[in-house]
């Protein structure tokens, strides 16, 4: 090898490392009794939103049945560094939503990206 080609070599930059995260999603739907209107329905699910919401490695959103008052869907991303990792959290978040919220969780659905 040439003293050039040496030195271009160890003159270039080097690539940066790019970091891909793993995303885990779960998406739970809840089956809801005695709602009246869609104002006590969000009350119900408070708590989504002010607890989970304001963590910095979740984000909480309500994904389906929007008109429906007699069941809710939402889905709770995290995002982490190993698929492991992602498993026990959302495990945690989980137990925690099924202690906190009234409301019976009918279904529940995981998926790592």
């Amino acid at each position: 090898m040439s003293d050039l080609f040496r030195k271009l070599l160890a003159e270039r930059e080097s690539a940066p490392v790019s970091v891909t995260p793993t995303v885990g999603v779960v998406t739970l739907q809840f089956q809801l009794y005695g709602v009246d209107d869609l104002k006590a329905k969000r009350k119900v699910f408070n708590a989504l939103r002010v607890i989970w919401g304001k963590e910095a490695d979740l984000a909480v959103a309500e994904t389906g049945d929007f008109e429906a008052l007699d069941s809710a869907t939402w889905s709770i991303v995290a995002v982490g560094g190993t698929a492991q990792q992602l498993t026990a959290r959302l495990d945690q978040v989980e137990k925690a939503i099924a202690q906190k919220i009234d409301a019976p969780v009918v279904e529940v659905h995981r998926e790592m990206l």
